[in-house]
């Protein structure tokens, strides 16, 4: 039972959430592109201030350990590193993909009667072009295959869609809905993620003392980070 600051920047949007015992007391989101490194820790300033807390009274600092944005993970890590370095709090990294999963039992109100216990369930974040990162979980939440930088076509999943219904979530999904054809086929549009789903599995990992090494923890990027000059404008 813990009382945890959870930050989620992974993807375009920015947002923190507190928690106390695993239950959200307070939350915060900014949607601004580009934003991550002005506006996190005025999100977290104004949500510690909202709920008259101090970091010093905070069990541990979460973070969205990745996949996802190179430069959104680099900040968020970057910033809950800064804040357990000066508090002497623990830092809890969890898989965005998880967080995800966890995220859409929470969003969908008929989740355990809408799908079958053989369901499988496909958190996507965009990586470029047809690229996602992705991982595979059962209703339960159990991984079925690990995190992994795919890229997607017409045969992707054909194997598993022939028997069993897959459940397509996350930004990297919207891409793949004109590609992947199967009547086994589920997209769920509109998924956002939040910090929130961060820290139903941060009071976990409190709980079973899983924390991250401050000093030498690194974000699960998956992927180099190759940067990109602009093309020249021919007139």
């Amino acid at each position: 039972m813990a009382l945890i600051l959870s930050i989620e920047t992974s993807s375009e949007n920015c947002s923190v959430a507190i928690s106390d015992n695993g239950k959200i007391i307070s939350s915060s989101q900014s949607t601004e592109l580009q934003s991550h490194a002005s506006v996190l820790t005025v999100l977290i300033e104004e949500i510690m201030t909202k709920n008259s807390l101090k970091i010093k009274q905070l069990d541990a600092v979460a973070v969205s350990k990745g996949p996802g944005s190179y430069t959104g993970l680099r900040i968020g890590v970057s910033v809950a590193k800064g804040l357990c370095f000066g508090s002497g709090k623990p830092l809890i990294a969890i898989n965005t993909l998880k967080s995800m999963m966890s995220g859409l039992k929470i969003e969908l109100n008929d989740f355990s009667s809408r799908f079958t216990d053989e369901t499988v369930f496909c958190p996507m974040l965009d990586a470029r072009r047809m690229e996602v990162y992705m991982a595979l979980f059962s209703k339960n939440g159990d991984e079925i295959s690990e995190t992994a930088a795919v890229i997607i076509d017409e045969v992707s999943f054909g194997e598993i869609l022939e028997n069993k219904s897959v459940v397509f979530f996350g930004s990297g999904s919207d891409k793949c809905k004109e590609i992947i054809k199967s009547k086994n086929a589920v997209f769920i549009r509109n998924f956002t993620l939040k910090a929130d789903y961060v820290s139903i599995l941060a009071e976990e990992a409190y709980i079973s003392k899983t924390f991250a090494d401050v000093a030498y923890f690194e974000p699960f990027y998956l992927k180099d980070f190759i940067a990109t000059t602009p093309k020249r404008k021919i007139i």
